[in-house]
């Protein structure tokens, strides 16, 4: 079910609601030790490319440009999408991301074309 993914900055306090939480990004976040993390997983081939997030660089301005260019990325990797899609069905599945926007984010950009792709199935 789609409603069993969701978003969650990784300096947020853990849940057992979390149910499996995954780390969406390229880097490990900055001053969090592994042990306050509560990460089942890091999937850093998942997030952005470097070339991607560098030409980003948070920039709203870009956020259009971002999520097609980053959607495209997504399609390319099937095998790590349905990865994440088969912990999503069971649910409940968090993707944890750094960005202090959030509006404007990666992950936010994967749970939603994860939740597309669990509504065309």
């Amino acid at each position: 079910m789609p409603e069993s993914i969701r978003a969650k900055r990784v300096y947020e306090p853990y849940s057992p609601d979390d149910g499996t939480r995954v780390l969406v990004e390229r880097l490990w976040p900055r001053v969090m030790p592994r042990e306050r993390l509560h990460a089942d997983t890091w999937l850093r081939d998942i997030a952005p490319t470097t070339i991607l997030r560098t030409w980003y660089a948070h920039d709203p301005a870009k956020w259009p440009e971002f999520v097609t260019r980053y959607s495209a990325q997504l399609d390319t990797q099937p095998d790590v999408v349905e990865s994440l899609l088969q912990i999503a069905r069971p649910g409940p599945l968090t993707l944890l991301y750094a960005a202090r926007d959030t509006d404007h984010s990666g992950a936010l950009v994967l749970l939603d074309y994860l939740k597309e792709r669990l509504k065309t199935r």
